[in-house]
């Protein structure tokens, strides 16, 4: 299994790293991937990466963050040059849910996390609340150069979905797909194409059934997985076997 997003330098789980790999390892966690959000998460994100060889990272700045944290398509690049183990932009996006950083700071900052991946023909990994044709129209202004796109925490509408499988994206299930409440997004990964799904925590957040209620980590990576190979009929063998050649597909091919 591979955890394609968490954040491993947010509390609980920075402060108890060795134990949170220890169990990852001990429940079937062969990858994880943390994802940056802001400047100051990434110096221990780099820190993270020496610890242990099955951990990988990203740069990248979150939509809620860009008000204090501006970069530039060159900043995001040298940041991702500092380490071979950063393989990933992101992440980025937009959230007009909360209004933490204005609109029109945040799509700057995306276009630049945009022309950073293209450059560079690394994955751009997409987080999007409440903005979805806004999210859409943004990438689809790229589509000639091919960004490589992953949907993070997808839970987002078919139509959605539609219109970013056009731009040949990946979709990753999180927790939110275990949830009662959430029979619509259910219906929608029924219909994701088998190799354009990956699975994810975005521990410590959104902690999958039967674990709800409770810090989210990387060993609960096994619920999501679980409850995504029901969802399409398929063992979990399978399910584990094909989000894993999805991931290193999307990031190492």
């Amino acid at each position: 299994m591979i955890d394609s997003h968490c954040h491993l330098d947010h509390e609980p789980l920075f402060e108890n790293i060795m134990e949170v790999l220890k169990r990852s390892k001990e429940n079937g966690v062969k990858k994880i991937l943390t994802i940056c959000t802001t400047i100051q998460g990434f110096n221990n994100i780099k820190n993270i990466l020496k610890i242990d060889d099955i951990v990988y990272g990203t740069f990248g700045i979150h939509p809620h963050e860009t008000e204090t944290n501006i970069v530039d398509k060159n900043i995001i690049i040298n940041n991702i040059n500092q380490s071979q183990k950063l393989i990933g932009i992101g992440e980025t996006g937009l959230d007009f849910h909360y209004n933490h950083s204005k609109k029109n700071k945040q799509i700057e900052s995306f276009n630049q996390h945009i022309e950073a991946a293209i450059e560079l023909n690394l994955p751009l990994i997409v987080h999007s609340r409440n903005a979805e044709q806004e999210t859409f129209e943004i990438l689809n202004d790229y589509k000639n150069k091919n960004p490589k796109i992953l949907m993070h925490c997808f839970g987002g509408s078919y139509s959605f979905f539609k219109n970013m499988d056009k731009l040949n994206s990946y979709f990753s299930a999180s927790g939110i797909i275990t949830f009662k409440n959430s029979s619509e997004l259910q219906d929608t990964f029924t219909k994701i194409p088998n190799n354009k799904l990956l699975v994810e925590t975005d521990s410590p957040f959104l902690a999958p059934m039967p674990m709800r209620g409770k810090k989210n980590e990387p060993a609960f990576i096994k619920y999501t997985l679980k409850k995504l190979s029901e969802l399409k009929s398929v063992s979990e063998i399978e399910m584990d076997n094909l989000t894993t050649k999805n991931f290193e597909t999307l990031f190492f091919n």
